[in-house]
């Protein structure tokens, strides 16, 4: 009873010392109108732990990047979308945002089947890894009023859709789910959805998920997730196996 009072007091705390000014808000809402579109009693509850979520994490802005208020709310916004119904504790797993004004060049390895080393640059705009920081990218994030609605990019949702596909210990597009017989359940809509993903992608077809879920079922995870969020109607009817997968474990849609 002492702990869950405890806890209640370090809530309301936290609630207090990083409230949300209304004006803030209803602009963070006016940006992204898929947040927006939520129920007021979504948009109550996202509003209450995205306050929770920025009293608990830590930006870092580099090369004098300056993570002003109106973009830390962007990004915890976009952020906790997906753990509206889960919880944060979901994120437990790291502390540190790192945020960067344009992509980054990341130096990489790789070795071949000969066992030659190959060195490369990578441009990121986003990157999650176990046990953090989350980088980001400001100029990916931002919100943009000429996006092409037939597609959909969300670095941010991406990155944290990583997160939650990585809190069992690893990224392979299956997040922690309560039993085997649900893992083993997960796998036989994913794999089928992907592979057909994949068919179409390389057909040269249009599709609502960014084509870069072809990589890799991680990644194929993270961009459904994107579209799962951004734009759910198009999702359900495009996909609509895929889209229940991601209702149920969301319990969102």
């Amino acid at each position: 009873m002492i702990g869950g009072l405890w806890k209640r007091w370090r809530e309301a705390k936290a609630l207090e010392r990083h409230a949300i000014p209304d004006a803030l808000w209803e602009l963070t809402l006016l940006r992204y109108p898929f947040l927006a579109r939520r129920s007021a009693e979504d948009l109550t509850e996202l509003r209450r732990l995205c306050s929770l979520f920025l009293a608990s994490k830590e930006f870092h802005g580099v090369g004098g990047f300056e993570v002003t208020d109106e973009i830390a709310l962007a990004v915890a916004a976009q952020a906790c979308l997906p753990v509206l119904k889960l919880g944060l504790a979901w994120y437990d797993g790291f502390v540190g945002i790192v945020m960067h004004e344009d992509e980054v060049l990341a130096p990489r390895e790789v070795m071949d089947e000969d066992g030659i080393v190959h060195q490369y640059e990578e441009a990121l705009v986003g990157e999650a890894m176990e046990g953090g920081p989350l980088m980001l990218t400001w100029a990916a994030a931002a919100p943009d009023e000429f996006a092409d609605e037939s597609a959909v990019f969300n670095v941010v949702i991406h990155e944290f859709a990583h997160v939650i596909d990585m809190r069992d210990g690893w990224a392979d597009g299956v997040p922690p789910l309560p039993s085997a017989e649900a893992r083993e359940q997960w796998l036989d809509v994913l794999e089928a959805e992907w592979n057909e993903f994949c068919d179409r992608v390389d057909a040269g077809e249009d599709t609502l998920i960014d084509p870069y879920g072809v990589e890799a079922p991680e990644e194929f995870f993270a961009v459904a997730v994107e579209a799962f969020f951004v734009a759910p109607a198009e999702m359900k009817k495009e996909q609509p196996a895929l889209y229940r997968l991601l209702s149920d474990f969301f319990q969102q849609g």
